[in-house]
């Protein structure tokens, strides 16, 4: 080991850097990240004396102690005239590509209009169910909005994010609508026995019943007990009313249903069929200005390379169908246009926008004239982004999975099985919005002090720990913004009663108070912000449940209460953090941060090794006294092997928390 320091200079600036040799290069760029904001993909390094550059094998050990950095984005160079002209020839070979692929188009296309129509007819008729006021009612009474409301709001809070806009909420609503949908949507492989609840195998079709058809189901499958041998119907339904009540089905099912809750909510919406055999669904999303891919199946939403990319689809028609008309949205899945083209052989891309223009001026035949004017400034608006995609450079950070819906033989009978990975990309700086941690973590201290105070035994100390998190586990299960709860029950407890204003620190952290009614009765209930107490409730909980298990576990009762892990003072909050790399769009890196241990962080590619880098709230330096990390519970293969001092070089990262502590 062999511990050096740097002067580093950077843009007129001074950075005085200590370092260790032996933590290796890697740990060298993110410190100087620390100090400058430089990325490390971003940074060159030279020594300031010789300009000699250094680089991942250069010895650390002899290296000039002068050091200046350079960020690539300050001296990118413009692009050479040879990078230009294979650029202007890329973007012609292409488009001779598309030019050879039409031509061929007009000798194979077996200019079957027909065909292409009875594909999508039946659809049309479909999506104008979605428009029956009495449906959409019944639909929404079947979602738990308040729920996916306050979880909406709760994201956004988390972005920092506390009085959003109308069109901010709607879109994070429609993401939890997505989000619940996958969760409360069953997929069928086979159906269960309709007797006695074992699996079933296929015994080819049925002809519907009245009954059946009575809900749009043209095919019924058979299946047969492989226990009692007895048959089981499986209809397929395309009435998304029936859906609503069955709430299972393949993607067919799952983009009818989740298509027509979208319209009940009020989203401009579509249903994208595509000729490969997948439906999904598209909204037009007014915070992002355009339309957007959600796919109900994946739980994915944004993402219209999934099939392409992901999956491996060899995409040939990808068709939206609204109320207002159909749509060739081919363009917006693929950045391999000329090799779509060559797929295209039903009908002639002329004849094709020929026959969707007559079936959309169909559907918009008694529109007002102020409405139609404002669907095709859209349409317009909408050709122009797909054409400006169609040759948009693919982002090589982003990582899309294979098809996860289905059962692995079924998937890989349709090719879909695409790589391993979890959908990733890039990770963003991003703000640790975690205040109320610190503040929870914190108010823990009166109460534990109260507890030595009193004399408590360790057995009292437990129960009263337990009698608050039944409170608190009370008021989480009540209407979010009316959360209130009666304490009166537990009150009888003297021990708990005595303690009660040790509590204070913690109902103010969770934006609560005690409430004495005038009958007497005493609760907990908001005094501030709901989202503040939404976003809260769970750290608390958590908090408890720690503070619980390590004083069952705690020998030194009394003495340890004070210490790390048990009372958790100090926590630094508020920071900003970056990783190599994140999951979409649950495993983000502040889900490390936010005290919960429901989230987590996870790196799609950990395995290959990975890092966090951490800044604290304006660049204030701290002197640590320990940091936290907690593995998640559901891959131990993935826990962290090794760290490396406090600049958090992580190995296989799976973290749902992680926190840092100062004097």
């Amino acid at each position: 080991m062999v511990a050096r320091r740097f002067l580093v200079v950077h843009d007129d600036s001074d950075f005085d850097l200590h370092y260790d040799t032996d933590d290796g290069f890697e740990v060298f760029q993110f410190q100087l990240y620390s100090l400058t904001s430089v990325p490390p993909h971003q940074q060159k390094i030279f020594g300031a004396e010789q300009d000699t550059p250094v680089v991942n094998d250069s010895d650390l050990v002899a290296i000039s102690d002068k050091l200046r950095l350079v960020s690539v984005n300050d001296s990118e160079p413009e692009p050479s005239a040879a990078d230009l002209l294979k650029s202007d020839e890329e973007l012609a070979r292409l488009l001779q590509a598309e030019e050879e692929a039409l031509m061929l188009q007009q000798y194979v296309a077996s200019e079957n209009p027909r065909e292409f129509d009875s594909r999508v007819r039946p659809h049309v008729s479909q999506v104008r169910m979605y428009e029956d006021a009495t449906r959409q009612e019944a639909a929404r009474k079947s979602v738990p909005m308040e729920e996916l409301e306050e979880k909406a709001l709760v994201s956004l809070a988390k972005e920092g994010n506390f009085k959003p806009s109308k069109i901010e909420q709607d879109h994070a609503f429609l993401l939890q609508l997505l989000f619940w949908f996958k969760r409360s949507f069953r997929w069928v492989n086979s159906p269960s026995c309709h007797d006695c609840g074992n699996e079933t195998v296929g015994q080819g079709m049925a002809p519907p019943l009245p009954s059946e058809t009575l809900y749009g189901a043209s095919r019924v499958e058979l299946y047969r007990c492989t226990v009692c041998s007895q048959l089981t119907r499986f209809p397929r339904y395309n009435d998304p009313m029936k859906l609503v009540e069955t709430r299972e089905g393949r993607c067919g099912e799952w983009a009818n249903c989740f298509t027509f809750y979208c319209r009940a909510f009020g989203y401009e919406s579509r249903l994208i069929l595509d000729f490969t055999d997948h439906v999904w669904t598209e909204c037009f999303s007014q915070f992002l200005g355009r339309w957007m891919h959600l796919d109900p199946c994946e739980g994915i939403y944004d993402k219209p390379l999934l099939y392409e990319k992901g999956w491996g689809k060899k995409l040939n028609y990808v068709i939206a169908i609204a109320k207002d008309g159909v749509y060739d949205v081919t363009k917006r899945y693929t950045r391999k246009w000329h090799e779509v083209l060559s797929r295209r052989t039903i009908i002639t891309e002329p004849s094709l926008s020929s026959l969707l223009s007559n079936i959309t001026k169909e559907s918009r035949r008694g529109f007002a004239s102020q409405l139609l004017s404002i669907i095709e400034v859209r349409d317009m608006e909408e050709n122009k982004e797909l054409e400006r995609s169609l040759h948009a450079e693919d982002d090589e950070s982003l990582s899309l999975p294979g098809r996860r819906s289905g059962n692995e033989e079924w998937r890989k009978s349709r090719l879909e099985m695409g790589s391993d990975k979890l959908s990733s990309s890039a990770c963003p700086v991003r703000l640790c919005v975690d205040e109320h941690v610190t503040r929870i973590y914190n108010a823990f201290r009166p109460i534990l002090y109260q507890f030595v105070g009193e004399e408590l035994t360790k057995s009292e100390a437990v129960e009263v720990l337990r009698i608050t998190k039944g409170i608190l586990l009370d008021l989480s299960k009540s209407p979010y913004k009316t959360r209130r709860t009666s304490i009166d029950s537990v009150l009888d407890n003297p021990k708990f009663q005595k303690l009660l204003p040790s509590f204070d620190d913690l109902l103010g952290a969770l934006s609560l108070e005690k409430k004495v009614n005038t009958d007497g009765r005493v609760e907990f209930c908001l005094v501030g912000d709901p989202v503040v107490t939404s976003l809260a409730l769970p750290v608390a909980l958590d908090a408890l449940d720690d503070m619980i298990y390590i004083l069952n576990k705690c020998e030194n009762y009394g003495k340890d209460m004070f210490l790390l892990p048990f009372l958790k003072l100090n926590r630094i909050h508020s920071g900003s953090a970056i990783a190599s790399s994140e999951e979409l769009p649950f495993g983000i890196i502040t889900s490390a941060f936010d005290g919960t241990r429901i989230s987590k962080w996870e790196e799609p590619n950990g395995a290959r090794g990975c890092w966090v880098v951490y800044r604290t709230f304006g660049n204030e330096m701290f002197e640590l006294v320990a940091y936290e990390l907690m593995s998640a519970n559901d891959a131990p293969e993935r826990d962290p092997m090794d760290c490396y001092h406090m600049h958090m070089l992580l190995k296989s990262p799976h973290f749902p928390l992680v926190n840092y502590y100062v004097r």
